[in-house]
This record gives structure tokens, sequence and C-alpha cells, in this order.
């Protein structure tokens, strides 16, 4: 239940933060699907010059498949939100709602060097983001030890921004080696972390 600096019910409940930013979230994996334009040809010849898209698209797919499950442990495993909490959540579902633009941007150039740059600050913004959200979440009123145990060290999470780093400046010199580090990064999120689940079931 969203309370205020004092502890007074705002009425808003994590159930309906929940919903609409999963809405959010579908709402992105669509304009993704309908920016995958078939080709004119019904060769298997026909689908080659498509791959760059289609591999966007993938990773894509894949982060916002990660964020909409972690999104959804995280306000599991916390008791209350607050108006802090909403911002946070807002400014994460921005910075996710530039992910169809910088898909687009990189798979239709074929990841030349400034979209697959650009496309990593969108996924670095996004992880600082998410790290906003999670602190505000710890620090709203009346909130429990859960989160913040079921969280730990948060290892992943302070590494993913540090391989985003590296690779945006990285993408004018060798975009697919920064292409290589977006994947590798969201391979590490899509290994399952049980730590909230344990927590919440304990």
């Amino acid at each position: 239940m969203l309370r205020d600096g004092v502890g007074h019910d705002l009425g808003v409940t994590r159930g309906r933060l929940e919903a609409f930013s999963d809405g959010v979230i579908a709402i992105l994996i669509t304009i993704m699907v309908l920016g995958l334009t078939p080709p004119h040809g019904a060769t298997i010849e026909d689908l080659v010059p498509l791959w760059p898209v289609f591999l966007a698209y993938v990773l894509s797919f894949a982060n916002l498949a990660i964020y909409w499950n972690n999104h959804h442990h995280l306000l599991q495993a916390a008791k209350t939100v607050s108006g802090r909490v909403l911002w946070a959540n807002m400014l994460l579902l921005f910075w996710l709602s530039l992910v169809p633009f910088g898909t687009a941007w990189m798979g239709e150039n074929e990841f030349a060097a400034f979209p697959v740059a650009l496309y990593g600050v969108i996924l670095i913004m996004a992880a600082f983001s998410y790290g906003f959200l999670v602190r505000a979440l710890m620090a709203a009123p009346g909130q429990t030890s859960t989160l913040a145990e079921a969280l730990g060290s948060d290892f992943k999470g302070r590494i993913s921004p540090m391989l985003y780093l590296v690779a945006i400046p990285i993408a004018f010199i060798a975009p697919l080696v920064s292409f290589g580090i977006y994947i590798f990064v969201a391979a590490m999120w899509i290994v399952p972390d049980p730590r909230i689940e344990r927590r919440i079931a304990a």
C-alpha cells in the first residue's frame, strides 16, 4: 500500500503498480513485434537480409522479459510502496520505452557503431533506474526487511552497468563486440535467481 512520509494511506497498492508496469512492458513488446516486417519474397534466402533486425529483436525481447520477471519478484517481496517508488518506477518505464526505438535503429542499420552505442546507453540507464527503484522500495515507510535480505549483495546488479559502460565506447571501434557484451549481460540475468522466492517462501 502506498503511504506518505507520516504513514497515511494514499490508496495505491502494489498490485496496481505492478499491473500498470506489466501493461507498459506488454505494449513495448507488441511495438517491437509490429516492427518485424516480413520480406516480399517467399524463400529462405529472402529472410537472410532480415537477420540483424531479428537478432536485435531477440535481444530486446529477452531484456524486457528479464525486467518484467525481476520487477514482479521485486514487488512480491515488498510490503509497501511510496511516492518515491512510483516516480522511480516511471523512470524505469521511460528508459524501457526507448528499447523499441533502439532495437529498430540498431537492427535496420546492421549494428552500426552509433546505434549500438545508443542501445547501450538505453540499457545502462534502465539498469540505473532499476537500482533507483530497488533503493526506493527498501526505503519506503513500513517496509519489512524481507526485500533487503532477499537481494543480498546483488552482484549482478552491480556488474551489469559496468559491463554496459565498457561496451558503449567499444561500439565505436567494434560494434559487434559491444553487442556480444549486451548478449552476455542478458544471458547472465536469464539464469534464474531464486533469492527472493526463497525468502518469500521462508
